[in-house]
């Protein structure tokens, strides 16, 4: 790999760690505001809203200026959208300003492998970048609980600095502090990443412009063999993890009889679990087989169905890790494809918009549906059969969708097209 790729690693660890973070102080401080159940997924809904109401804009905005220099930007917004938490706005109302960075930030940071690196070297970035990223997620979660309870927290609160006065008096702030110093850091490392040299034309302005031609480049994915169904798996996978962290750390209140602080520890394992799975993908998977791993998701969805009779934490453990890794194992070459279509279809961050687009408005569809459950008062084993008949039954239909289109013709011979 070229050395910029490891400067964009580390950007991107320390970014997503802060953002795994601030997600379980976020859900901490509505606690402590005794807000309703149904509020926490929201959470997640207002972070990727932005993504979704951006997307037409975020992808033209990455290639008119250099990737780097965009990640900073979005990295920026995520700070202030962190410091938004110390003057008492709601904990939704600053989280969504933490995904408006996000939003903005994405499109450079997956766009940038694509120009930073050939295809044939796509499958394994991406298995650095998503095991690097879920292992943020693993480290950010254990931060975010440590920082909400026992004796980290404690011991921030207990330490006294001569002659300074922090003004950190309660956990969520003392919290929030630490949360900002890792963005900070996530910032040292965006201002080192490198041009990468390639210049775009003029992008477009024109909003309503924009719009089309966001539209437009929908259309061309979707309706290429390939680009449809690695888009439709990612769209899936995207909605439906989402919706599993939070199904996961009530699962584990329910069955498992944990407080939040301990909870997180469950979602840490399913994200080891999906940095395994990453990580023996980009190894033993190439581009050309991508399509092959399809069959895991149906796996997965009917293991996450055996949750309702797990009581034993070792066995729960030994359950997340599984299904953390068939994830992870299916989602990276899935990935790697799409950003492959797309770069060859069009620019890199136009398809990376769109890919987060359809994605995203995936977790809002699958995040609400779960909200909408919890406030109708389904019971949580109910909630889990529906979710994982849906994911397993999903897959099937995207596995005929393709066995379909290769009756016609041969899509695989699609892949390692030059740009155009």
């Amino acid at each position: 790999m070229k050395r910029g790729f490891y400067t964009i690693m580390a950007a991107q660890f320390f970014s997503s760690l802060a953002d795994s973070a601030l997600l379980i102080v976020a859900i901490y401080m509505l606690g402590t505001m005794k807000a309703p159940a149904w509020m926490t997924p929201m959470l997640k809904e207002t972070f990727v809203l932005f993504y979704v109401l951006l997307a037409a804009f975020v992808g033209a905005f990455a290639d008119a200026l250099p990737k780097g220099r965009v990640m900073l930007v979005g990295n920026m917004i995520k700070i202030f959208g962190c410091g938004l938490f110390f003057y008492n706005v709601h904990p939704l109302a600053a989280y969504a300003v933490a995904g408006l960075g996000a939003a903005i930030y994405s499109p450079a940071k997956y766009g940038i492998l694509t120009e930073l690196l050939p295809p044939e070297k796509l499958v394994a970035a991406n298995g650095w970048i998503e095991g690097l990223t879920v292992s943020s997620i693993i480290l950010g979660t254990a931060l975010g609980g440590a920082l909400i309870g026992g004796p980290v927290s404690a011991g921030l609160l207990a330490f006294d600095m001569p002659g300074i006065d922090t003004g950190f008096e309660t956990v969520s702030e003392i919290a929030l502090a630490c949360v900002g110093v890792v963005y900070l850091l996530a910032t040292m490392f965006n201002l080192r990443i490198p041009d990468t040299g390639y210049v775009y034309p003029r992008q477009e302005r024109n909003p309503f412009r924009l719009i089309r031609d966001f539209a437009d480049c929908c259309g061309i994915l979707w309706r290429d063999k390939l680009g449809q169904i690695s888009l439709a798996v990612t769209t899936l996978f995207w909605g439906a993890g989402a919706t599993l962290q939070f199904i996961v750390l009530e699962w584990a209140r329910q069955s498992l009889g944990m407080p939040l602080n301990k909870a997180t520890t469950t979602v840490a394992i399913v994200v080891v679990g999906v940095a395994l799975g990453a990580v023996m993908s980009a190894r033993f998977i190439t581009l050309r087989k991508a399509l092959s791993v399809i069959p895991l998701g149906i796996a997965m969805g009917v293991i996450v169905m055996s949750m309702i009779f797990v009581h034993d934490l070792r066995i729960a453990y030994v359950l997340l890790l599984v299904v953390g890794a068939l994830s992870g194992f299916f989602v990276v070459p899935m990935n790697a494809l799409l950003q492959h279509r797309g770069h060859v279809l069009m620019s890199a961050g136009h398809s990376i918009a769109v890919q987060n687009f359809n994605e995203n408005l995936s977790i809002l569809t699958m995040l609400a549906f779960y909200a909408m459950m919890v406030k109708l008062g389904l019971g949580l084993n109910t909630i889990i059969v529906l979710f994982g008949l849906f994911l397993a039954g999903s897959m099937l239909a995207i596995m005929a969708l393709h066995a379909a289109n290769q009756r016609r013709q041969d899509s695989l011979g699609l892949i390692g097209e030059h740009p155009h």
